[in-house]
Protein backbone atom coordinates (compact mmCIF):
# COMPACT_ATOMS: atom_id res chain seq x y z
CA UNK A 1 0.00 0.00 0.00
CA UNK A 2 2.80 2.40 0.91
CA UNK A 3 4.61 1.57 -2.33
CA UNK A 4 1.48 2.32 -4.38
CA UNK A 5 1.17 5.73 -2.69
CA UNK A 6 4.83 6.48 -3.35
CA UNK A 7 4.48 5.51 -7.02
CA UNK A 8 1.39 7.73 -7.38
CA UNK A 9 3.16 10.67 -5.76
CA UNK A 10 6.24 10.18 -7.93
CA UNK A 11 4.05 9.99 -11.03
CA UNK A 12 2.30 13.27 -10.11
CA UNK A 13 5.64 14.93 -9.40
CA UNK A 14 7.05 13.86 -12.78
CA UNK A 15 3.92 15.02 -14.64
CA UNK A 16 4.03 18.37 -12.85
CA UNK A 17 7.74 18.75 -13.60
CA UNK A 18 7.18 18.02 -17.29
CA UNK A 19 4.29 20.50 -17.42
CA UNK A 20 6.42 23.11 -15.66
CA UNK A 21 9.23 22.61 -18.20
CA UNK A 22 6.73 22.88 -21.07
CA UNK A 23 5.29 26.02 -19.49
CA UNK A 24 8.70 27.67 -19.64
CA UNK A 25 9.61 26.31 -23.10
CA UNK A 26 6.35 26.88 -25.04
CA UNK A 27 6.33 30.70 -24.63
CA UNK A 28 9.84 30.80 -26.07
CA UNK A 29 8.68 28.81 -29.08
CA UNK A 30 5.48 30.77 -29.81
CA UNK A 31 7.45 33.97 -30.21
CA UNK A 32 8.62 32.51 -33.52
CA UNK A 33 4.99 32.47 -34.73
CA UNK A 34 4.56 35.39 -37.12
CA UNK A 35 1.80 37.73 -35.96
CA UNK A 36 0.79 41.19 -37.16
CA UNK A 37 2.86 44.05 -35.79
CA UNK A 38 1.97 45.05 -32.27
CA UNK A 39 0.51 41.67 -31.31
CA UNK A 40 2.17 39.76 -28.49
CA UNK A 41 2.29 36.01 -29.20
CA UNK A 42 2.09 35.21 -25.49
CA UNK A 43 -1.10 37.25 -25.02
CA UNK A 44 -2.68 35.81 -28.16
CA UNK A 45 -1.73 32.13 -27.87
CA UNK A 46 -1.52 31.78 -24.04
CA UNK A 47 1.24 29.14 -24.18
CA UNK A 48 1.66 28.81 -20.41
CA UNK A 49 -2.00 27.99 -19.90
CA UNK A 50 -1.94 24.66 -21.74
CA UNK A 51 0.67 22.84 -19.59
CA UNK A 52 -0.77 24.23 -16.35
CA UNK A 53 -4.27 23.05 -17.25
CA UNK A 54 -2.80 19.65 -18.17
CA UNK A 55 -0.99 19.46 -14.82
CA UNK A 56 -4.30 19.93 -13.02
CA UNK A 57 -6.09 17.32 -15.12
CA UNK A 58 -3.30 14.75 -15.04
CA UNK A 59 -1.78 15.21 -11.57
CA UNK A 60 -4.64 16.78 -9.59
CA UNK A 61 -5.57 20.18 -8.21
CA UNK A 62 -2.78 20.69 -5.66
CA UNK A 63 -0.12 19.75 -8.22
CA UNK A 64 -1.78 21.97 -10.82
CA UNK A 65 -1.77 24.79 -8.29
CA UNK A 66 1.98 24.33 -7.72
CA UNK A 67 2.60 24.24 -11.48
CA UNK A 68 0.51 27.39 -11.94
CA UNK A 69 2.50 29.28 -9.31
CA UNK A 70 5.93 28.07 -10.36
CA UNK A 71 5.62 28.30 -14.16
CA UNK A 72 5.34 32.09 -14.58
CA UNK A 73 7.71 32.66 -11.65
CA UNK A 74 10.41 30.37 -13.09
CA UNK A 75 9.87 31.72 -16.61
CA UNK A 76 10.26 35.28 -15.35
CA UNK A 77 13.49 34.45 -13.53
CA UNK A 78 14.99 32.41 -16.39
CA UNK A 79 13.82 34.34 -19.44
CA UNK A 80 12.57 37.72 -18.23
CA UNK A 81 9.09 36.87 -19.56
CA UNK A 82 6.68 37.73 -18.17
CA UNK A 83 8.02 40.73 -16.31
CA UNK A 84 7.45 39.86 -12.67
CA UNK A 85 5.42 42.91 -11.66
CA UNK A 86 2.57 43.41 -12.36
CA UNK A 87 2.08 40.98 -15.28
CA UNK A 88 3.91 38.05 -13.68
CA UNK A 89 2.10 38.40 -10.37
CA UNK A 90 -1.32 38.47 -12.05
CA UNK A 91 -0.31 35.46 -14.19
CA UNK A 92 0.75 33.57 -11.07
CA UNK A 93 -2.73 34.15 -9.63
CA UNK A 94 -4.47 33.24 -12.90
CA UNK A 95 -2.43 30.11 -13.62
CA UNK A 96 -2.62 28.92 -10.02
CA UNK A 97 -6.41 29.08 -10.35
CA UNK A 98 -6.30 27.18 -13.68
CA UNK A 99 -4.17 24.41 -12.23
CA UNK A 100 -6.18 24.06 -9.04
CA UNK A 101 -9.61 24.33 -10.64
CA UNK A 102 -8.89 21.99 -13.54
CA UNK A 103 -7.88 19.24 -11.11
CA UNK A 104 -10.64 19.85 -8.58
CA UNK A 105 -13.46 20.26 -11.09
CA UNK A 106 -12.33 17.20 -13.04
CA UNK A 107 -12.35 14.98 -9.96
CA UNK A 108 -15.59 16.41 -8.52
CA UNK A 109 -17.52 16.32 -11.80
CA UNK A 110 -16.94 12.61 -12.31
CA UNK A 111 -14.18 13.36 -14.83
CA UNK A 112 -16.31 15.45 -17.18
CA UNK A 113 -13.36 16.85 -19.09
CA UNK A 114 -14.87 19.58 -21.25
CA UNK A 115 -17.12 20.94 -18.49
CA UNK A 116 -14.19 21.01 -16.07
CA UNK A 117 -11.98 22.73 -18.63
CA UNK A 118 -14.50 25.49 -19.27
CA UNK A 119 -15.04 25.98 -15.53
CA UNK A 120 -11.29 26.21 -14.89
CA UNK A 121 -10.77 28.62 -17.77
CA UNK A 122 -13.56 30.91 -16.61
CA UNK A 123 -12.47 30.71 -12.97
CA UNK A 124 -8.88 31.55 -13.88
CA UNK A 125 -9.99 34.55 -15.88
CA UNK A 126 -12.10 35.82 -12.98
CA UNK A 127 -9.04 35.54 -10.74
CA UNK A 128 -7.01 37.38 -13.40
CA UNK A 129 -9.55 40.20 -13.43
CA UNK A 130 -9.50 40.52 -9.64
CA UNK A 131 -5.68 40.40 -9.52
CA UNK A 132 -5.32 43.02 -12.26
CA UNK A 133 -7.88 45.28 -10.61
CA UNK A 134 -5.85 45.19 -7.40
CA UNK A 135 -2.39 45.37 -9.01
CA UNK A 136 -3.13 48.12 -11.50
CA UNK A 137 -5.00 50.03 -8.81
CA UNK A 138 -1.64 50.34 -7.01
CA UNK A 139 -0.36 52.34 -9.99
CA UNK A 140 -3.44 54.56 -9.94
CA UNK A 141 -4.41 53.42 -13.41
CA UNK A 142 -7.81 51.85 -13.35
CA UNK A 143 -8.31 48.42 -14.79
CA UNK A 144 -11.58 48.66 -16.68
CA UNK A 145 -14.08 46.01 -17.61
CA UNK A 146 -13.27 46.74 -21.26
CA UNK A 147 -9.55 46.11 -20.63
CA UNK A 148 -10.42 42.84 -18.86
CA UNK A 149 -12.74 41.57 -21.59
CA UNK A 150 -10.34 42.62 -24.33
CA UNK A 151 -7.28 40.97 -22.76
CA UNK A 152 -8.87 37.89 -21.23
CA UNK A 153 -11.24 36.97 -24.04
CA UNK A 154 -10.81 38.92 -27.30
CA UNK A 155 -7.01 39.03 -27.64
CA UNK A 156 -6.69 35.53 -26.15
CA UNK A 157 -9.36 33.96 -28.39
CA UNK A 158 -6.84 31.92 -30.46
CA UNK A 159 -5.30 30.58 -27.24
CA UNK A 160 -8.73 29.81 -25.80
CA UNK A 161 -9.67 27.85 -28.93
CA UNK A 162 -6.35 25.99 -28.84
CA UNK A 163 -6.94 25.03 -25.20
CA UNK A 164 -10.49 23.85 -25.90
CA UNK A 165 -9.17 21.61 -28.69
CA UNK A 166 -5.79 20.48 -27.36
CA UNK A 167 -6.45 19.83 -23.65
CA UNK A 168 -9.26 17.30 -24.21
CA UNK A 169 -7.33 15.70 -27.11
CA UNK A 170 -4.14 15.32 -25.05
CA UNK A 171 -5.86 14.05 -21.91
CA UNK A 172 -7.95 11.59 -23.93
CA UNK A 173 -4.93 10.34 -25.88
CA UNK A 174 -2.89 9.85 -22.69
CA UNK A 175 -5.79 7.94 -21.09
CA UNK A 176 -6.15 5.68 -24.13
CA UNK A 177 -2.43 4.98 -24.03
CA UNK A 178 -2.72 4.16 -20.30
CA UNK A 179 -0.37 7.02 -19.46
CA UNK A 180 -2.97 8.86 -17.36
CA UNK A 181 -5.65 7.86 -14.89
Amino acid sequence: MEQTKTIATTRRLVITGLCLALGVLLPQLVHFVPLPAGMNAGSVLCPMHLPVLLAGFLAGGPWGLACGILTPLLSSVLTGMPPLYPVGVSMICELAAYGLLSGLLYRRSGKKLFLSLIGAMLGGRVVLGIANTLLYGVFGSGYTLTAFLSGAFVTALPGIIAQLVLVPAIVTALKKANLAD
